[in-house]
């Protein structure tokens, strides 16, 4: 039997695009955007009929050119959220503009939103998720949104510090990045590459998987940012892995025995100290962390980059 569809009997397996037909290819359980993906599709000749409604909505609802790129925006994010769910059976992911990322009103004011924009599509909340950067702020509005009935996704996840308040934030669900992670620590330690079964990445999300089995979290755990597909293998029975239709592929070509490295009955069996958070000591756990406190900032960057990108674009249409 191929890996992927191993994979499926273990993990969940969502694909981490904005192509609708890399989507109906793999037929994933869910779809997740980012501004990088929605950037890079709306470039495709393909999707220019949802790019012309974003804009000719944005010209509509806006008041001057400022307001009109941000409704143009908000609207293309959903509908390609909205396609995507013509797709998948369950959910998609659709991201808070990252430069809230340290504004928590902001972030929920937009979150409400963009929820507001799906349901009058139609469109259930329960089929959304909302991604925001786990920032504290970011963890903050989620915990105010998740009991509004707005599910989040937490992503540019590195420490084990933003894994935990995000779990006792009750966060829906959280994306660690484990390509990024496995990035950093390449560069910091010279070498080219780090096996499977020793990648910093993969490390971190079995710790951050095991510790929510054993205490009983329900914030389910999606592994993201995959490098190569033995990230991918290492991380058989995680909740969810987010995967690239390039990796998808690949492990679809891919033949031979697939091991469960993740499982919740072992979890509960090992000793783990239970850690417990306040503000304060989250930011100190976090910022020991130079990996996570340098690729979090860095995200958060090159998320901007692509949505200044996006509304470059906008507002010349415009």
């Amino acid at each position: 039997m191929r890996i992927l569809e191993q994979l499926k009997q273990y993990t969940e397996v969502v694909a981490d695009t904005g192509d609708f037909e890399s989507i109906r290819t793999f037929k994933p359980v869910d779809a997740t955007t980012n501004p990088s993906l929605i950037y890079a599709a709306s470039r495709k000749e393909a999707y220019r009929h949802l790019f012309d409604k974003a804009v000719a909505y944005g010209k509509k609802a806006g008041s001057g050119r400022r307001e009109e790129v941000s409704e143009t925006m908000d609207m293309l994010a959903v509908l390609f959220g909205a396609e995507i769910l013509n797709i998948v059976p369950r959910r998609v992911s659709t991201e808070v503009d990252a430069r809230l990322s340290f504004d928590a009103e902001g972030s929920i004011e937009k979150a409400r939103k963009l929820i507001g924009m799906y349901e009058a599509k139609g469109i259930s909340r329960e089929k959304i998720l909302i991604k925001l950067a786990t920032t504290w702020e970011g963890i903050k509005a989620a915990e105010v949104l998740e009991k509004e009935g707005i599910h989040c996704n937490l992503t540019l996840l590195f420490s084990f510090a933003q894994a935990v308040a995000c779990a006792e934030a009750g966060v829906q669900l959280i994306s660690p990045f484990v390509g990024r992670i496995l990035d950093w620590h390449k560069k910091d330690r010279g070498v080219d590459s780090i096996p499977g079964v020793e990648d910093p990445g993969v490390l971190s999300v079995h710790r951050i998987y095991n510790y929510y089995k054993k205490f009983g979290y329900e914030t389910e755990v999606m592994g993201a940012s995959f490098r190569n597909t033995e990230e991918i293998i290492e991380l058989a029975g995680c909740d969810l892995l987010t995967i690239s239709p390039k990796l998808l592929s690949e492990l679809d070509e891919m033949e031979g025995e697939l091991v469960k490295k993740l499982d919740e009955e072992k979890a509960l069996k090992l000793e783990i100290a239970r850690v417990n958070l306040d503000e304060k000591t989250f930011r100190w756990m976090h910022n020991t962390d130079a990996m996570a406190v340098e690729k979090l900032s860095d995200g958060i960057r090159r998320f901007t980059a692509d949505i200044e990108k996006l509304e470059e674009m906008i507002a010349a249409e415009l």
